[in-house]
């Protein structure tokens, strides 16, 4: 039970994170581009390193151990389910009220919600259309919050990685949530506070994956079939987070070189964690 605790706490700090991104924007005037894009870059290296390194391995040789026929198939197609789902999940976001598409790190910034809540001029839209950028990243969260809890489930030091990870992702998420909705109340305090709630469905993400695993009494640790191809999905949303949602707003926020050297040097952090762990 400890365990899951624990996993719930990083899921939960991670979700956090979105409020921490929306109180850096409100109350600060600007924030440094190459800072932000060094540190999704980190956050891109943790994340790949940690799927193609440790989960899809770990996936590959768990159900190799429980027999299972045709096994390494199934975890592989698993991995794309994963990529799969979070695309889904993309489809289904109208682009100006996706979170992933910011264009700015201050509140002078012209992103698309911003645009399209200065042409609407009706009170009633600005407050359906800021709510609607909240909960669009409050259902992107979910599957997130699912890989979070099951890599700090598996392996504690794994899961403090992916909580870092996710976190750093989470800023400019809060970011997005925060500068819409205070456009359309120009309350900080109503803005800080949708960014907060909707990385919250990260935790509740969490908890549900674990209370329906234990309504149907499938273990999320151990050797089962279930497990690995869990762990084969989790890789895969970590990916696509990396690929389509990471660097490219890295390369956005700050300078290519800054960007790539942040995802070796996440890398590099991992690699030799793994070696002292």
């Amino acid at each position: 039970m400890n365990g899951v605790l624990e996993a719930l706490l990083m899921t939960l700090i991670a979700g956090a994170a979105t409020g921490l991104g929306g109180a850096l924007v409100l109350f600060r005037k600007k924030l440094s581009s190459n800072f932000l894009a060094g540190a999704l870059g980190v956050s891109a290296g943790v994340m790949i390193f940690i799927s193609l390194a440790e989960l899809f391995p770990q996936a590959q040789e768990t159900v190799l151990s429980t027999g299972l026929p045709h096994g390494k198939s199934f975890v592989l197609l698993a991995f794309f389910v994963g990529m799969g789902l979070i695309t889904l999940i993309d489809f289904l976001i109208p682009e100006y009220e996706n979170p992933h598409e910011a264009s700015g790190l201050s509140l002078e910034a012209r992103t698309p919600a911003v645009g399209m809540l200065e042409h609407a001029g009706n009170e009633a839209a600005l407050k359906r259309l800021g709510i609607m950028s909240a909960l669009a990243i409050a259902i992107h969260n979910f599957p997130e919050g699912m890989a979070t809890f099951i890599g700090a489930l598996n392996d504690p030091e794994m899961g403090a990685g992916i909580t870092f990870a996710i976190a750093i992702h989470n800023i400019p998420e809060g970011i997005s949530v925060a500068i819409p909705i205070y456009y359309a109340t120009k309350s900080k305090g109503k803005a800080l506070g949708f960014a907060t709630l909707s990385g919250l469905s990260e935790p509740v993400g969490a908890a549900l994956c674990y209370a329906v695993t234990t309504l149907f009494g499938v273990e999320l640790t151990g050797g089962s079939p279930v497990f690995a191809l869990v762990l084969a999905a989790v890789a895969g949303i970590m990916i696509y987070i990396s690929l389509d949602e990471l660097l490219p707003t890295a390369e956005k926020y700050g300078k290519h070189h800054i960007a790539i050297a942040g995802v070796v040097g996440g890398m590099a952090v991992m690699g030799v964690s793994l070696l002292i762990l």
